[in-house]
């Protein structure tokens, strides 16, 4: 009989680390953090019952930092390690430390994350296992003259990617083959600087493509299974930005397909506990592996939203060796979901970051809202990290029913004193192509082009903007309600029920 850890150390901040604050008190867990010296005052160190102070605010001196996080697990007694997402996450080093100091880390084993933390590996691994593979090079390139013989046997358009990492770091697109060796050694220096490692590789770019990805779950014994897919197409210069479950792209064919796939992949390795596996799809609905996440994704909760499983405590449960408590064909996931990832930076100055106080915070709830936030009201908001300040998740038993509920929980999401992206996920909700399904990758590039078009209809919608910021500015109104003045909120309801009508 497996028996649950006593408490955990979770090797994280901001909405993650309350993310798995709240799942290890719903079993029982007691949870500690760490925390930077940026983060003294944070909402997770707030919530957990220990917390631990490991450096300065630069992540390397603090929250990359594997000896001091492995310490501070020793010294508080931690059985386990909940790595989050990003930071230690995928460092199989981290995981092989864990392992010998008799911690358990909460995800797969160093083996399998050492497979897929290397593109290339992976993309052989996954060949020999029959899971399709985007064409390309199975090694990285070595040089000048051996990308140019690679690129003419994959053929143009193709892009240059990382071997060592994602995200969108030492990516490039080369449609032609004289802006192969410079698009090359910028892939390059971009990989050394985000990696360590300048090792790229090439992969012929799919037209029109979708970014899908299968959740998995794996234990210790032999059972894994798929809870659906999300779309992910939704993306700004190859960082996603809004997901939805299920894809209004994909048939039921294809979802089965993709998950038996995914399924494959994972055992193919020996793979445990939560992961993602990741395709580009294709116009015709062809698929292709394009990565395995080797731990908790950001956007896990559309998941957990129509499946009704918490996939945190199922990371908990496997890593104490228990086994899953559900067969493949019991997952029955129920309606739809979205995700908007609400940033502090500025949509109308180019995303910068926006760092600062927060003034004053309205979060939205109701009916099928969940807000999985790491901020509260007077909370200073670094500039150290990632600017991911919370994830706003809807739920409808249509996708209309999640779409509409995500723009009214927008419209009720007040944050004052610093610029977030509230106001860019409105315009995305509300685009035609969206409304339908009907967008890929490029979405978000064409909606900006779009902007940058002259148009008069934007012109007066500006003019509009600027009324009512004039209007709000006259009636001692650009901040949070205030005694004795009618409520604001009511006010630019009003105006811009108004500004619709012109």
């Amino acid at each position: 009989m497996s028996r649950m850890f006593k408490k955990i150390l979770i090797a994280n901040r901001g909405e993650i680390a309350v993310r798995v604050i709240r799942a290890c008190r719903e079993i029982g867990i007691i949870p500690a953090t760490v925390y930077s010296a940026a983060d003294r005052r944070a909402l997770h160190v707030r919530l957990a019952e220990e917390a631990y102070d490991i450096g300065e605010a630069k992540p390397a001196e603090s929250y990359l930092n594997i000896e001091k996080i492995v310490d501070v697990a020793r010294r508080c007694g931690a059985e386990a390690i909940h790595p989050g997402y990003g930071f230690l996450a995928e460092n199989p080093r981290f995981v092989r430390m864990c392992e010998e100091e008799g911690i358990v880390f909460i995800g797969p084993p160093s083996k399998p994350m050492e497979i897929m933390g290397e593109k290339t590996s992976s993309r052989r691994v996954m060949l020999e296992a029959g899971v399709p593979i985007i064409p390309g090079t199975l090694e990285s390139i070595k040089d000048e003259p051996d990308v140019k013989k690679r690129a003419r046997e994959v053929g143009f358009p193709l892009l240059l990617k990382a071997s060592a990492g994602g995200g969108g770091k030492g990516l490039r697109l080369v449609r032609e083959e004289g802006d192969l060796v410079s698009a090359f050694k910028l892939a390059q220096s971009e990989a050394l600087s985000s990696f360590g490692d300048p090792a790229v590789y090439i992969e012929k770019y799919i037209e029109e493509p979708h970014h899908i990805e299968i959740q998995i779950l794996a234990d210790h014994h032999g059972h894994v299974v798929y809870l659906g897919e999300r779309e992910c197409s939704m993306q700004r210069r190859y960082q996603k930005v809004l997901e939805e479950t299920p894809s209004p792209f994909l048939d039921e064919r294809t979802r089965r397909a993709m998950g038996e796939t995914a399924v494959k992949a994972a055992a193919s390795i020996g793979y445990r506990n939560a992961g993602t596996v990741e395709f580009i799809v294709d116009r015709e609905r062809n698929f292709y592996f394009l990565e395995m996440n080797a731990r908790l994704q950001v956007e896990h909760p559309i998941t957990e939203m129509v499946t009704g499983i918490d996939l945190v405590k199922c990371q908990l449960e496997i890593a104490a060796g228990k086994a899953l408590p559900f067969a493949q064909e019991e997952i029955k996931p129920q309606g739809f979901s979205l995700e908007c990832r609400i940033m502090a930076e500025d949509p109308f100055n180019d995303f910068m970051p926006s760092p600062g106080k927060i003034i004053f915070l309205h979060a939205p709830a109701g009916l099928g809202v969940r807000d999985d936030s790491g901020v509260y009201e007077g909370y200073e908001v670094p500039l150290d990290y990632d600017p991911l300040l919370s994830k706003l998740i809807t739920w409808g038993k249509t996708r209309e029913e999640a779409i509409r509920r995500m723009l009214r929980a927008l419209a009720e999401y007040q944050v004052y004193g610093i610029k977030t992206t509230i106001p860019f996920f409105k315009r995305i909700l509300l685009h035609p192509q969206f409304l339908a399904g009907r967008y890929n990758t490029h979405f978000i590039a064409n909606l900006e082009r779009e902007s940058d078009r002259e148009n008069p209809e934007e012109e007066t919608a500006a003019l509009i903007a600027a009324g009512i910021k004039s209007y709000r500015d006259s009636q001692g109104l650009a901040g949070p309600p205030a005694k004795g003045k009618e409520n604001p909120w009511k006010i630019q309801g009003r105006l811009e029920n108004l500004a619709n009508r012109l």
